[in-house]
């Protein structure tokens, strides 16, 4: 703290009322409070609810060096609705209230980007009065600037990951003083989970923003990075490469904003939108920043030249840089597996209506995995997956990985009606090739996901070859879509409900294990978490397993190797 009469205010990304016609001490005027205070209403009345499309839930958390009684910091960050509050001390989780947390310590590779603004006692008795009625606009009107400290932030993140933090502080230790301090400004910390461990985690590797949230609410901002790889959020390392193909930054805001795309410390890309999207043409450390426009504009009643841009949000980088560091599987055949490769499956010739088998050697009775492969329903092919087949059948359980169609040649209902036949083939000839008829699993890998699922949950495709969809034993989806509804039209015509296994839930329903991983794609974690909770809904038996530091690509990949979690739930599942 900063002098025992001083009121302090930290913020990652000042203001400087100044530019929008304060008074002389740099304090705006009674009206142009009202006036600003009119403005946030109508940003609070127009934001968006983003849902978490991703792995991460957004908790609002402050940083502050107060020496407040613990009972008032708690009691001010629940009416600042922030959710952790680290301070000098951490204390036990209180039940339906604010966690506190000790500050991060040495070896915490934060850099505090911006510089304290100080007042006098008599300044702050004079800011009181506009305190009571307009908490944060008044609160606001006190912070400056400092551009070098955040110049000086830049130059550390070309270097190495470095994490932009904020404090939020006051002398003052009353509840209503603390409170608005807190909804002043916040460290938003993206994590799975409201626990300790996560959010100390996520901090740490910079999955987190500061946002002046006395402005507006942020809360579902997002700013990720996304290749064939999958997607990465802030505070992520993007690998590139041929492999990873292009990669776009992408961003999702609440209400429309003015939005900048900094690399390096230096804006390469500007906007004005609730959504952005930008390709990267070179590597770097890449982080956004969003504003809003305070007074003038058409939507204001005034003209453009009256408005100021007012920061808003300052997401920590994205590091774009590095080749990809992928290790494969060998596909070698071990000596304990017989490959029987090209088996049709139906009456025609056709290369995609054939499967693959991989059996172990010297067993009888063993389960029978069926794998659907992946691919966006348009690309694929059993060929690409022989190391998965030999990695479980050396493990005594049979992999039949069959092709199949692919759109948009053959849309939709051709995929499942090959998956189906399949299913029919193994089903029908489990005995011949030593297998066990009731215990016959099916997975899939993203789209070959959609399909397992759809298989085992709409009955339809089975029952043209006499079967029950009571014949699988069990699913394993592995970051597979379960509800098509948003997919491009030319993917799935028509009614996409009838194409959507979250439609066809039921109180039947085979077991599931289900999977995503860290760095999955747009959308998947989410559809993951909403299908657990629908076969739960219905009392079906569903296990959820997240797979952290693999992405859409690894996460298949690794199924194949000896030391893989994946593979290991894989086999435990199967019986």
């Amino acid at each position: 703290m900063r002098g025992a009469g001083a009121f302090l205010v930290f913020f990652c990304f000042a203001l400087d009322f100044a530019l929008i016609g304060a008074e002389p001490s740099g304090r705006l005027s009674e009206s142009q409070l009202e006036t600003l205070h009119g403005q946030r209403v109508e940003w609070m009345k127009r934001r968006a609810n983003l849902p978490a499309y991703g792995i991460y839930r957004d908790f609002r958390a402050v940083l502050t060096h107060s020496r407040a009684p613990r009972l008032n910091l708690l009691k001010a960050a629940e009416e600042a609705r922030a959710q952790i509050v680290f301070a000098g001390e951490s204390d036990a989780h209180p039940v339906n209230g604010p966690m506190l947390l000790s500050l991060p310590g040495a070896g915490f590779p934060g850099m505090e980007i911006s510089r304290p603004p100080a007042a006098t006692e008599e300044e702050w008795r004079k800011l009181r009065a506009r305190f009571r009625q307009y908490p944060g606009e008044a609160l606001g009107a006190e912070i400056g600037q400092d551009a070098g400290l955040i110049a000086k932030w830049d130059d550390a993140t070309t270097a190495d990951d470095s994490v932009g933090i904020a404090y939020s502080d006051t002398a003052d230790d009353k509840v209503d003083v603390l409170a608005a301090a807190f909804r002043a400004t916040s460290v938003h910390i993206l994590a799975r989970e409201l626990t300790e461990k996560d959010a100390r985690t996520s901090l740490a590797a910079g999955h987190a923003y500061v946002a002046h949230d006395w402005l507006c609410d942020p809360t579902g901002f997002t700013f990720a990075a996304a290749n064939n790889l999958g997607v990465f959020d802030m505070g992520d390392t993007v690998p590139t490469g041929l492999l990873a193909g292009q990669t776009r930054l992408q961003a999702f805001l609440p209400v429309p904003a003015k939005i900048k795309v900094i690399r390096d410390g230096a804006v390469v890309a500007q906007a004005e939108d609730s959504k952005f999207a930008y390709q990267v043409k070179e590597e770097g450390a890449y982080r956004l920043e969003a504003w809003l426009s305070v007074g003038g504009g058409k939507e204001n009643g005034g003209s453009p030249k009256e408005s100021k841009d007012l920061p808003w949000i300052i997401s920590n980088p994205i590091y774009v840089r590095g080749a990809l560091n992928l290790r494969l599987p060998s596909a070698d055949t071990p000596s304990n597996v017989e490959a029987r490769r090209g088996i049709a499956y139906t009456d025609d010739a056709e290369e995609k209506h054939k499967l693959d088998l991989y059996l172990p050697k010297g067993r009888t009775h063993f389960p029978i995995l069926l794998f659907v492969h992946g691919g966006s329903w348009h690309s694929g092919d059993r060929s690409l997956y022989a190391a998965l087949g030999n990695r479980f059948a050396r493990e005594g359980i049979a992999v039949a990985i069959p092709s199949y169609r692919l759109m948009p040649d053959h849309p939709h209902p051709a995929q499942i009606e090959d998956v189906a036949a399949a299913f029919a083939w193994v089903y029908h000839n489990a005995g011949q090739i030593g297998g066990d008829a009731n215990r016959v699993y099916v997975s899939g890998h993203s789209a070959g996901g959609h399909l397992a699922s759809l298989l085992a949950l709409d009955g339809r495709y089975l029952e043209k070859y006499s079967i029950s969809s009571s014949a699988i034993r069990g699913v394993i989806s592995m970051s597979g879509v379960y509800d098509v509804t948003d997919t491009p039209a030319f993917l799935f015509d028509g009614d996409k409900r009838q194409a959507s296994p979250l439609e066809f839930v039921h109180s039947s329903a085979p077991p599931f294990l289900i999977t995503y991983c860290q760095w999955d794609y747009w959308g998947l974690p989410k559809q993951a978490r909403d299908f657990e909770a629908a076969l739960k809904k219905t009392f079906d038996p569903a296990q959820l397993l997240y797979l952290p530091g693999e992405s859409h690509i690894s996460e298949i990949v690794s199924a194949a190797m000896d030391d893989s979690p994946l593979a290991r739930a894989i086999l435990s599942f199967v019986q």
